[in-house]
């Protein structure tokens, strides 16, 4: 039997698109505060036809990416001509400080890309490897903010702020004090004036006070100079880039129904894990033995166990979103939070 194939053939890569992936550099990490807070890899990718782009990966990608070449490609999982010995990929760590994690993994996953992009050419072909370094419509559109792997070093520069009229600014006055209890949330004292930025929903808002930016309810303020309209996320108006999406959430009890609102900072369209919404579900109830559901077109109550009832709760949505009118930024499936031991709320006899 041939030994599986190691090193790239370097006259089979002449004939190679241009648009194959030739090396990818972490230029950063980024936090984003999604569904749960988590670090993302900022990527710089380069083409064999010279193209060079940003993508933004999760260490989950990673990991996704490097379990289905395994099942793929290796020796183990495949024997024959057509496998080769894939890298190392660091290891999952479940204790410590994120942002830490997140640093000490970037040497590691930078080598990991190396090797994986100087293996054969059939695997730089295979779709698996093309859509993960492929630059999305998502990562088009996202900011990059320092990149500091990038560039060189500089001198500090001084910035100077240019001077605002604070009396023509939109600003609502703090009725009552609000405490946060997310990272996303703008803590307020009564009396404080909060300078508003934007509306995020019918009941929530984004402004700053001295020098905290966050979203808050409008429930406890009063507004003194209201947003023009344009920065309204009303229905049929246009949903900022970068802006949070709103997600509408239900715990089913016995002695009633608790609904709640939550933002994030995701995209409308995003498919967020199973993991990452169980996950988020137990921080905003303050219930650990939770189960997560949702309404199929029958109006029937569906148990969520894994990413593909993710998935198909959110293809369903696109029927059933259709007949009910929304906020433009708030996502089009629902979540029903119940005890995990509950089984009466499916009606169905056991």
């Amino acid at each position: 039997m041939s030994l599986p194939q190691q090193l790239r053939d370097e006259s089979d890569f002449d004939q190679l698109p241009d648009n194959i992936p030739t090396t990818a550099t972490i230029a950063d990490i980024e936090e984003k505060k999604g569904f749960i807070v988590y670090y993302r890899f900022v990527i710089e990718v380069k083409t064999k036809g010279g193209n060079k782009y940003l993508i933004y990966r999760r260490y989950q990608q990673f990991f996704a990416l490097h379990q289905s070449l395994e099942l793929k490609c290796s020796p183990e999982a495949q024997p024959g001509y057509y496998t080769c010995q894939l890298p190392a990929l660091p290891g999952k760590v479940f204790m410590g400080n994120k942002k830490e994690i997140a640093e000490s993994r970037i040497p590691d996953l930078n080598n990991y890309m190396k090797r994986l992009l100087s293996l054969p050419t059939w695997v730089l072909l295979d779709d698996l490897i093309r859509m993960f370094f492929y630059q999305t419509e998502s990562d088009s559109q996202q900011v990059p903010r320092a990149l500091r792997r990038l560039r060189p070093p500089t001198r500090r520069v001084k910035t100077v702020k240019p001077k605002t009229d604070l009396l023509s600014a939109p600003r609502a006055e703090a009725v009552f004090d609000f405490s946060s209890s997310r990272r996303l949330e703008l803590s307020l004292k009564a009396g404080d004036v909060i300078f508003l930025l934007r509306r995020v929903n019918t009941d929530w808002l984004e402004g700053t006070v001295r020098d905290r930016t966050g979203i808050f309810p409008e429930s406890f303020v009063n507004i003194i100079k209201p947003l023009p309209e344009s920065d309204s996320d009303e229905e049929g108006g246009a949903h900022p880039q970068g802006s949070y999406s709103c997600l509408r959430c239900y715990l089913l009890q016995p002695d009633g129904i608790d609904t709640r609102d939550i933002c994030v900072e995701e995209d409308i369209t995003i498919q967020p894990s199973y993991k990452d919404l169980l996950s988020r579900m137990r921080d905003v109830f303050e219930v650990d033995d939770i189960a997560l559901n949702y309404r199929d077109p029958e109006g029937d109550l569906i148990r969520i166990l894994d990413n593909e009832d993710i998935t198909l709760m959110v293809q369903e949505s696109k029927t059933t979103g259709s007949k009910v009118k929304r906020p433009v930024n708030q996502f089009p499936w629902e979540l029903l939070v119940t005890h995990a031991k509950d089984l009466s709320v499916y009606n169905t006899n056991y």
